[in-house]
């Protein structure tokens, strides 16, 4: 439920027409959610098969056009294309003289703020960065996913509620967050939620190997509950061989890992490593036990333990 205070309705941006650069799995489903807000979409480019078969989904019978033809026709543009393409699409655009003054300018990149955007500043744009802390598919449900999603929201403090505005029209929680801080902001939720992709289908292959028949079915609670945990509890949550100290077990790890899976243990080191660190500092690892753990971890980095009878 959004429990965000709804803007007074003259701060409420006006019925704009929307257009979408870059039709990946992003911005089609943030154009469709301005729609279902009263807001109407008018023309998105993509190039790929994928791209043009995600907008005929979510946006049934907007044309499909070249960038500078989508701004064309928008008030209000999302640029919704990898991060290390924006600047230069937004400096292609204010040089062709498509950018229009008062024209609303936002793009969704978790790592850049408006500053990204001062081409399209100097031609009369009106620059946004509105990042949507949520994962997307390019399907329908993405829409859903929205509710009380969480922004990323830099702009100019002129812009600031129409910003917000538009992120709760959407179904969002706005967060103001610094120019200076969106690259932290960002690395922040690629760790947390990038990674954990990672981590979970490592998970999987590995119970595969060991003879489980539903993976899936087998981590599904398991690591329900540890999110849950850790996001009430934070440190306190850790348990596990590691938290505890036990040192053989962790090497006895190392060694299967090494054996049936030589790629995981890199990544499975390093956050025993980093998970031994948090424990010992909130106190949850006792020291003692600690020099023996960090020992085997310092060893298994250096080569020297290689089998499980070492470990042992």
């Amino acid at each position: 439920m959004n429990t965000t205070p709804q803007p007074d309705p003259r701060d409420r941006p006006a019925r704009l027409t929307v257009g979408v650069v870059g039709a990946g799995r992003v911005g089609p489903a943030l154009a469709a959610s301005l729609q279902l807000a009263g807001h109407r979409p008018v023309a998105v480019s993509a190039v790929s098969d994928a791209s043009r078969r995600r907008a005929a989904q979510l946006l049934p019978d907007v044309p499909v056009l070249p960038p500078e033809d989508v701004l064309k026709r928008a008030d209000l543009v999302l640029l919704t294309v990898p991060d290390d393409a924006l600047p230069k699409l937004v400096a292609g655009l204010a040089d062709t003289g498509s950018v229009r003054p008062g024209q609303l300018l936002v793009h969704t990149s978790g790592r850049y703020g408006v500053g990204v955007l001062d081409p399209a500043l100097r031609a009369g744009a009106l620059p946004l960065a509105l990042h949507p802390a949520m994962t997307f598919t390019g399907t329908p449900v993405d829409v859903q996913r929205l509710a009380g999603c969480s922004f990323g929201v830099t702009a100019p403090e002129e812009l600031r509620l129409a910003a917000e505005a538009l992120v709760i029209e959407m179904g969002g929680e706005p967060e103001w967050i610094a120019e200076e801080n969106r690259p932290l902001y960002h690395a922040a939720l690629a760790l947390g939620a990038n990674h954990l992709v990672t981590l979970v289908a490592q998970s999987m292959e590995l119970l595969g190997a060991a003879g489980v028949s539903a993976p899936d079915r087998m981590l599904g609670p398991l690591l329900g509950a540890a999110l849950d945990n850790a996001l009430r509890s934070g440190d306190a949550a850790l348990t596990g061989p590691v938290a505890r100290g036990d040192a053989g077990t962790v090497a006895a790890h190392v060694a299967q890992l090494r054996r049936h899976a030589p790629q995981t243990v890199a990544g499975y080191l390093a956050m025993a490593r980093a998970t031994a660190d948090r424990a010992l500092a909130h106190g949850l690892l006792k020291p003692e036990l600690a020099e023996d753990l960090l020992g085997v971890l310092a060893d298994e980095t250096d080569g020297t333990r290689g089998t499980e009878g070492d470990a042992r």
